[in-house]
């Protein structure tokens, strides 16, 4: 999986269809593994943009992890947020999830659905919730569709059951490099 992730205050989702996306991304945030300065009176907005690898499954959801620390108790917090979906689906505004894609995987072959899923998914997501007094960050994680796990396709290619005592598949993922916010 291919990932690109930027954050700023002047990223917004005209410029996904951008020929020179990456460039103007540079120009207006900051990549994955740097510090995004505080802009007085703005919430962040990051961009993602994540790529299938072509020998693998079609790409599923993109997650944004943020984490921040209690200002007066110090203690830490960490919240998992569906930003984009695959299919044309859309995260549940309550539960922040993306609902099932409906991808399945054959255990007999380990073949998986060819009509579910993304070769690309691209992104603008603002933290609505954003505390400009907390520091933060931000990090994103691309989860594939679900696939045979190693143990599965041992049992296909070896003509056997495939162990009781493990998950039959996985979901492969990829994350960035965090984001870091501090005022």
């Amino acid at each position: 999986i291919k990932l690109r992730f930027f954050g700023g205050y002047d990223l917004d989702k005209s410029m996904l269809s951008k020929e020179d996306l990456v460039k103007e991304a540079y120009k207006k945030g900051v990549p994955m593994g740097q510090d995004l300065a505080a802009s007085e009176g703005k919430a962040p907005s990051f961009l993602i943009w994540a790529m299938r690898d072509k020998n693998a499954a079609p790409l599923q959801r993109v997650q944004i992890i943020k984490g921040w620390v209690e200002k007066t108790t110090g203690r830490p917090f960490e919240e998992v947020i569906d930003v984009a979906c695959s299919d044309g689906l859309a995260p549940d505004p309550t539960t922040n999830r993306c609902p099932d894609n409906g991808a399945l995987v054959d255990i007999s072959d380990c073949s998986i659905s060819s009509d579910r899923g993304a070769n690309e998914i691209k992104t603008v997501w603002t933290d609505d919730s954003f505390d400009s007094s907390v520091k933060s960050f931000y990090y994103v994680r691309v989860l594939e569709n679900p696939s045979c796990r190693w143990s599965t396709w041992d049992a296909v290619k070896n003509g056997t059951e495939p162990r009781e005592d493990l998950q039959p598949t996985i979901q492969e993922r990829a994350w960035s490099s965090p984001i870091w916010y501090s005022y």
